[in-house]
């Protein structure tokens, strides 16, 4: 078996419109909505797919069990997306009142800056970029595994 590339991740949500509007932030544009299922595609302009999955039910109280309670539970704990300049991503986060969990962070010699954000059901998403001089973003912060 060869597995060349991602093709979509699925992202369960309870709020179709907050989800939507969400994500459009992030550049993604509405490809179809599937008749038969309750499967938002989105794409974005690098052919980057999500799927909203628009039958999720918040029963954790607000919480993302994988990441916001003390037990570790076994699944995907985040998605990290890619982006041209963490700065531009700061001001958009900023414009747009979207608040970053954690970040902006380094990991060190590797030379990607991330920046975490949530979004409305509390999914983590990463916002990863590399070619970028690290003394230009404010507030960057080596990476605390402890959030």
């Amino acid at each position: 078996m060869n597995i060349s590339n991602i093709d979509h991740i699925g992202i369960r949500v309870t709020e179709k419109k907050a989800a939507l509007d969400f994500y459009k932030i992030l550049g993604f544009q509405l490809e179809q909505e599937v008749d038969f299922d309750a499967v938002i595609i989105m794409k974005n302009k690098s052919g980057v797919e999500i799927n909203l999955i628009n039958n999720g039910k918040d029963i954790s109280n607000g919480k993302n069990i994988l990441m916001d309670v003390p037990e570790k539970h076994p699944g995907f704990t985040h998605v990290a997306f890619g982006v041209e300049s963490v700065l531009h991503v700061m001001e958009v986060l900023e414009k747009n009142n979207i608040p970053i969990s954690q970040g902006p962070v380094t990991f060190g010699r590797d030379g990607h800056v991330s920046i975490f954000i949530r979004d409305p059901d509390r999914n983590t998403i990463e916002l990863r970029g590399r070619v970028e001089d690290e003394s230009k973003i404010p507030g960057l912060t080596f990476y605390d595994p402890k959030g």
